[in-house]
């Protein structure tokens, strides 16, 4: 069983910082992709930041220059560094991490419960 849970959420003026992490546990043998996603009120779920095992990092446009993503293998974890936020940053935050699993030796994709960013004007 594989758990993953994320932190960090919560309300903050825009151009103030939020840093999200998102921690998995469980019957884990090692972890692929992790990612943070957004969906925001009445919109579908969008990618906001992908890494890779290897540490390769890729993001949504409109959160270059703004957003960091970042993971620390020893503790299976990946973080969100969210910075100059914007009102239009508001939304769930969901995590997603892939995972091959130590019974299966196979990739699953796991989701975290999704943790609420609020941006006042």
């Amino acid at each position: 069983q594989v758990h993953v849970v994320e932190s960090g959420g919560g309300l903050v003026q825009a151009g103030g910082s939020l840093r999200l992490s998102c921690a998995a546990s469980g019957n884990i043998f090692s972890i692929n992709a992790m990612g943070w996603y957004r969906q925001a009120p009445g919109q579908q779920r969008e990618l906001v930041a992908h890494i890779t095992s290897g540490g390769s990092t890729n993001y949504a446009d409109s959160m270059k220059g703004r957003f960091t993503i970042s993971r620390d293998n020893a503790k299976n974890t990946v973080y969100l560094q969210m910075n100059s936020l914007k009102p239009e940053d508001t939304g769930v935050y969901y995590c997603n991490v892939r995972i091959v699993t130590s019974e299966l030796r196979k990739e699953f994709s796991y989701w975290g419960q999704g943790t609420q960013v609020t941006v006042s004007s």
